[in-house]
């Protein structure tokens, strides 16, 4: 990894005669101060609403089976998901920026499951819990959707039968690093499945 050499303020774009003068050492000010950049907190603000994103996710309950109980139980005492901002259920797609698909869908579900993904706002994330969200799981049968990727385009996928609530934190923390990192939600990245 190669090692970048401190700028002097000449390199900023500043075009005094004391700072343009060829032979002439950094001044006393610029050996105080260093390196700016990395002693003051500079960001974008691109990044900035990355990390705000990312530290404030706020879930749709979407709960069909029995991963419904373990992700119930992400906010109880003991797990208290509020420690990574994602506490607030909400109970309305327009509200929620995160919808956690957990058990199995039968296909007369997913119309209502694609029409409250619609309705969610942008930018939107997906969670896949469970086995029987992510690939249908034991049920390989006429009624039950053999993956909820095949209706809405899915983030994060949380394994397991159940999967524990402690696997669910780990996915919401996963996806927060996603988020924070700037990686486009799947529907960017895949187009919405259609």
């Amino acid at each position: 990894m190669a090692v970048e050499k401190k700028k002097r303020l000449a390199q900023y774009g500043l075009h005094s005669e004391r700072v343009m003068w060829q032979g002439k050492g950094p001044s006393v000010f610029e050996q105080e101060l260093g390196d700016l950049e990395s002693r003051l907190g500079l960001t974008t603000v691109g990044k900035a609403v990355a990390w705000a994103q990312g530290s404030s996710i706020w879930p749709d309950t979407f709960g069909l089976a029995c991963c419904a109980i373990e992700m119930m139980s992400i906010v109880s005492a003991r797990y208290d998901i509020a420690r990574f901002g994602a506490e607030v259920f909400r109970s309305s797609p327009r509200q929620a920026d995160l919808l956690i698909v957990s058990g199995r869908v039968a296909h007369k579900m997913a119309a209502p499951l694609r029409q409250i993904y619609d309705q969610m706002l942008e930018p939107k994330w997906v969670i896949a819990m469970g086995a029987c969200a992510s690939s249908g799981g034991m049920f390989n049968n006429y009624a039950v959707l053999q993956g909820v990727d095949k209706i809405v385009a899915v983030d994060i996928h949380v394994p397991g039968c159940p999967p524990r609530p402690e696997a669910l934190v780990e996915g919401i923390v996963r996806l927060q690093e996603k988020i924070k990192a700037g990686v486009p939600p799947a529907y960017e990245i895949r187009g919405v499945a259609s």
